[in-house]
């Protein structure tokens, strides 16, 4: 009897469906956000399988959760791959992302308690000092915990979610959009983190607002010009 069928035997369950599953998701997910695995890549079971050293369950129940994420596909033939990056969609997408960084920030202003700015302030900082590092991948990650503990300030559980959703859908965006520059980014996006911070803690709803939907605008141009650049078409669609 081979592993697989082992661990699948009714009755002996396998210790590593959870926790196992988990890590695969995990590592899985991490890698594609960073685009160290890249859009289009295999994500062959058998292969994993053999990389992670477990059965062939969980490497399936984490494909399945990249799946509904969006961040695989499953093909007609059953294979999955790393889902490519709808470059046509992003329109669409940017006018979320703006809408849930005008909102977050303008209800944060409105319901932040002290240890919410506790916690903005932290990733301020981790913000700060991973762009004087130039490290790409610390950016992105503060950016992102940043811009989730400005909407858990904000108090709608709903808002959080969504937001916290696009922005992990956006950081291989992100990722391409700074190696673009070789991961020099301006300085202008850590004073304009501060600006929000000081709107939130002063309860200015309106210049909180104001200051995100500038904050997003600009990354969209920026983002947007790169983009329509020659290089892109080196990137798999």
């Amino acid at each position: 009897m081979d592993k697989a069928t082992k661990a699948e035997q009714p009755g002996k369950p396998d210790r590593t469906r959870g926790s196992g599953a988990q890590t695969v998701y995990q590592q899985l997910r991490q890698s594609i956000l960073e685009l160290a695995i890249e859009p289009g890549s295999p994500l062959d079971e058998v292969t994993l399988s053999e990389q992670f050293k477990m059965s062939r369950t969980p490497i399936r129940e984490a494909l399945v959760r990249l799946v509904a994420e969006g961040l695989a596909k499953t093909l007609p033939n059953r294979n999955t791959v790393v889902a490519t990056i709808d470059f046509a969609q992003l329109p669409v997408y940017f006018e979320a992302l703006t809408l849930m960084y005008r909102v977050t920030t303008r209800a944060a202003a409105v319901n932040r308690r002290a240890e919410h700015l506790v916690a903005i302030r932290s990733f301020e900082a981790a913000y700060a000092d991973a762009v004087m590092r130039r490290d790409a991948l610390d950016m992105i990650q503060a950016n992102r915990d940043f811009h989730v503990a400005i909407a858990e300030a904000g108090g709608n559980s709903y808002f959080t979610h969504l937001f916290s959703r696009l922005l992990d859908e956006g950081r291989r965006i992100l990722r391409i959009y700074y190696q673009s520059f070789d991961d020099r980014l301006p300085h202008q996006y850590v004073d304009e983190h501060g600006s929000m911070v000081q709107a939130i803690d002063a309860g200015d709803a309106d210049l909180a607002d104001a200051l995100a939907a500038t904050h997003a605008a600009q990354i969209v141009r920026q983002i947007q010009s790169y983009i329509a650049r020659d290089t892109v078409a080196g990137i798999k669609l």
